[in-house]
């Protein structure tokens, strides 16, 4: 029937009458109206579709009425069609079964068509789109290879209008990452590297080179290393420094498909030659992503790291106790035994973590600061393989130290090369000879201090001083544990620092006997620092830490200490924790920077960074500063407290005390109206029970606890109202139930007895959450609370006695120990549910007597109504 309409509206166009008016009654009249009832229609498309569906006649028909439409000379109304072809495919995809084909022979040539339609908004409408339906995984792959690549590939011809290069190759980038890898290698490769090498319009190289990174993880790192590496030099070279500043932003993404030796090889040259560009906006993209390119150096296998569950990089603690831990298999579970090339560097120990300090696996919160994430698809080397094992052999249960190396295979060959290298050396290999050098040299410039470049040198040598005097101490100690015990492992360690050790003095005596090198010393010297565990190249390093520099404000950018204090926790990821004295300098020059933005980055990755050097360098380094971020501005002391928790677990139990006193000042802030500050305070307070003693949460939380709950906030006072439910459940959880008893004393009196009616309304809160949260002995309760509870049924104030019935209807009387036969206690409850009932307010009433579902009552809503 909707077919005869059809074909006798289109030959009669104007008899409007012989139609009713329904749903096809209007799209036949308004198909030759104006073209904006052809929007209408448009529009309205996936209605008709769901309304006609069960017939196929019809349903094909309204087909036909979507490819005249198509066709349709105005613009406005293709670009309409085309905004709805995504929705209308999903549709037809759940309805395949009744239509398997209506949108491969209908729609999908339309979307074909239209990349390549006269129209400029028309085929922007058309390549979303397409987009969309590839995104939905829609679009078959013989529709992909046989019709949407060709007219690309023709669009983005030497030959073609410039207009449709630039969209074709726009697409293609953006396309690239939902296609095969196949697909993209053997179509669409080729054409982007020509692309690439456009001399005739910089808006497509600058495109290809914004989205460089994308084809190069669509195409793996073969394909990468073979033919996009080389055009990569190109577009870094290129004459447009908006090219320049593309390439530098999507530098880590290109690292990440390189191999290690590509990465070292040719990529760290290049970056250098970006980050010391002529154009200033070049060199200030290039330091923005010196941190996260560095990150890309991390081997997760040298870090003692493992992949968790959501695909993130997290640190694996070590052991309790190292000693004890032995070679024992049923004592240690590491994700890592399999991997027997894995050795740690000399001067790494695994951390020590006690049973009170940690008793969970690091935070995986994401990203936070710096801090790297890396999924199954990584481009670390053995991150896949060892996914499997993590998820066999993974116990929250246990804990968790980096595998001891087994370095039997290479002590032999070390000792040799240390033997031979005594041989041909002459100057005598001892870090005190090192250290004295380092100190003439130092002397012998300070002459020149106010040079930024003698600067610079001085700061390096300092570190590099530093370094030898801690080597000489660590040697010293070492090698008297090797007279009494005689480890083979402790020697190997030894005659290591011993070689690196003799490389820097020897490279020292020879800059000093020539005046001409001595510019060299500073580099030189760091270089032996991170020699023994080569992991980046020292002038990725140098001009890491050239970027608190404030000279680099003023030439490069006046934010970019700030994008140092970001991406630090990740540098601090790839050299690991022993060569954490290389950073160091510039953490503590980091957290006293002037801006406050700077100090709050830091403040927010602090925890990480906690749990990449281990409880010894937290203690010794870390500690002063978060210090001085509980005292600095309120935006700091923030990212302290989201993260309170996290930090404080790291520490030994002794040190963690010191911090009980301090937890009072966040009460304080400097704005009283910032009541989400006490809101994450009591939260964090929550997670912190857990690391003290029912003692020390008795005499320091409770006051804050008890503080809390007299919020001028509601939203403070009901997350205070679940901490005070906690402390009660810390003290019986520990048989502490004097502290207990005490503790509801108070509240009783503070609350209870209240002369403010929201006070004694606190104390329903309280006492409904205890009850919901299970936190103390039901016999406990019904002996120190519910009387007190139940005697708020002739409180004054009707809001009081809501939140009685509330408490009473919705939880107590829920319980299975309320609901026992003979229960002494009942008889009381349903007194009160009975006087309630009778309330003369009308609220108190209804909720004692109706009995609503715990699941649909929003406590903190009914808090603010009242």
């Amino acid at each position: 029937m909707f077919r005869e309409e059809l074909d006798l509206f289109l030959r009669c166009p104007f008899t409007f009458d012989k139609f009713p008016l329904h749903t096809i009654g209007r799209i036949l009249r308004q198909l030759i109206c104006c073209s904006l009832h052809r929007q209408i229609i448009a529009r309205g498309l996936l209605d008709v579709f769901r309304d006609f569906s069960n017939n196929e006649e019809d349903f094909l028909t309204v087909m036909e009425i979507v490819v005249r439409l198509s066709e349709d000379a105005e613009p406005t109304v293709r670009t309409e069609l085309m905004e709805q072809i995504p929705p209308i495919a999903i549709f037809l995809q759940e309805s395949r079964p009744k239509f398997p084909t209506a949108f491969f022979e209908y729609l999908m040539p339309i979307v074909v068509r239209y990349l390549t339609d006269v129209n400029n908004q028309v085929r922007k409408a058309g390549q979303e789109a397409l987009l969309i339906l590839l995104e939905q995984d829609l679009v078959a792959q013989s529709d992909i290879e046989n019709k949407v690549c060709p007219i690309l590939l023709d669009l983005s011809a030497p030959d073609s209008d410039d207009e449709y290069k630039v969209e074709a190759v726009n697409i293609i980038c953006k396309m690239a990452s939902m296609l095969s890898r196949s697909t993209v290698e053997h179509m669409l490769l080729p054409r982007f590297c020509e692309l690439c090498s456009d001399g005739k319009l910089f808006q497509v190289r600058k495109i290809c080179a914004a989205n460089f990174g994308d084809i190069c993880n669509a195409v793996g790192q073969e394909a990468t290393e073979r033919l996009l590496i080389p055009k990569f030099f190109e577009l870094c070279s290129d004459s447009v420094w908006g090219m320049r500043k593309a390439c530098a932003e999507c530098f880590m993404a290109v690292s990440y498909t390189t191999s290690p030796e590509v990465r070292r090889s040719k990529l760290s040259p290049l970056f250098i030659s970006l980050i010391s560009d002529t154009c200033r906006w070049v060199r200030q993209a290039a330091f923005q992503s010196l941190g996260p390119f560095i990150s890309t150096f991390a081997n997760p296998s040298s870090a003692g790291l493992y992949i968790r569950e959501d695909g993130t990089l997290s640190i694996r603690p070590s052991m309790q106790d190292v000693n004890s831990n032995s070679c024992q298999p049923s004592n240690n579970i590491t994700l890592m035994s399999s991997c027997t090339n894995t050795t740690l560097s000399s001067s790494e120990q695994p951390m020590e973590i006690k049973p009170e300090s940690s008793t969970e696996e690091p935070s995986g919160d994401k990203v936070a600061a710096g801090v790297i994430e890396v999924t199954k698809d990584s481009s670390f080397p053995g991150t896949g393989s060892r996914l499997q094992s993590a998820e066999d052999v993974f116990n929250t249960f246990l804990y968790w130290r980096p595998p001891l190396p087994d370095i039997s295979q290479d002590l032999e060959l070390l000792q040799f090369k240390t033997e031979k290298y005594k041989d041909n050396c002459s100057v005598p290999c001892n870090n005190c000879v090192a250290s004295s050098e380092i100190k003439k040299v130092l002397e012998s410039l300070q002459e020149h201090i106010d040079d930024p470049d003698v600067q610079a040198q001085v700061q390096v040598l300092s570190a590099a001083l530093r370094a030898a005097q801690f080597d000489s101490v660590g040697d010293y100690e070492t090698r008297k544990m090797e007279e009494s015990s005689g480890k083979l492992q402790k020697k190997s360690v030894s005659d290591e620092m011993a070689v690196s050790d003799a490389t820097c003095s020897r490279v020292e005596e020879d800059s000093l006997s020539s005046p001409a090198s001595q510019d060299n010393i500073s580099d030189q010297c760091t270089t032996s620092i991170l020699k023994s565990t080569d992991i980046i190249p020292q002038p990725l390093l140098d001009q890491y830490l050239s970027m608190t520099d404030p000279a680099r404000a003023q030439t490069v950018d006046t934010e970019i200490a700030k994008h140092c204090a970001y991406s630090l926790p990740g540098v601090a990821l790839t050299l690991g924790r022993q060569n954490w004295h290389c950073l160091k300098d510039t953490y503590e020059t980091l957290a006293s920077d002037v801006q406050w933005k700077v100090r709050r980055t830091l403040a927010f990755s602090i925890h990480e960074l906690a749990v990449i050097l281990g409880d010894q360098l937290t203690a010794a380094d870390l500690v002063p500063i978060f210090n001085g971020f509980l005292k600095d501005l309120d935006e700091v002391r923030i990212g302290v407290l989201k993260h309170l928790y996290d930090f404080l677990k790291l520490l030994h139990a002794d040190k963690r005390r010191e911090y009980l006193y301090q937890l009072q000042e966040f009460v304080v802030t400097d704005n009283s109206r910032n009541w989400r500050f006490r809101y994450e305070l009591a939260e964090q307070l929550i997670l912190i029970l857990e690391l003290y003693n029912p003692n020390d949460v008795y005499d320091y939380l409770r006051h804050i606890a008890l503080t809390l709950c007299s919020d001028k906030v509601s939203e403070v006072r009901w997350i205070s109202f679940k901490l005070v439910g906690a402390i009660l459940q810390k003290f019986y959880a520990n048989n502490a139930n004097a502290l207990g008893l005490n503790f509801i004393n108070e509240l009783v009196v503070r609350f209870r007895h209240c002369s403010k009616w929201v006070g004694r309304q606190a104390f329903a809160f309280i006492c409904q959450a205890v009850v919901e949260e299970e936190c103390m002995p039901v016999d406990q309760f019904v002996e120190h609370l519910l009387p007190s509870l139940l005697s708020l049924a002739s409180d004054p104030v009707p809001n009081v006695r809501v939140l009685l019935a509330k408490a009473l209807r919705q939880t107590l009387l829920e319980k299975a120990y309320f609901k026992s036969v003979g229960n002494p206690h009942l008889e009381a409850a349903e007194e009160t549910i009975l006087a309630l009932q009778s309330d003369r307010d009308q609220d108190v009433s209804f909720f004692a007597t109706i009995k609503l579902k715990q699941g649909n009552m929003d406590n903190t809503t009914i808090e603010k109504q009242n």
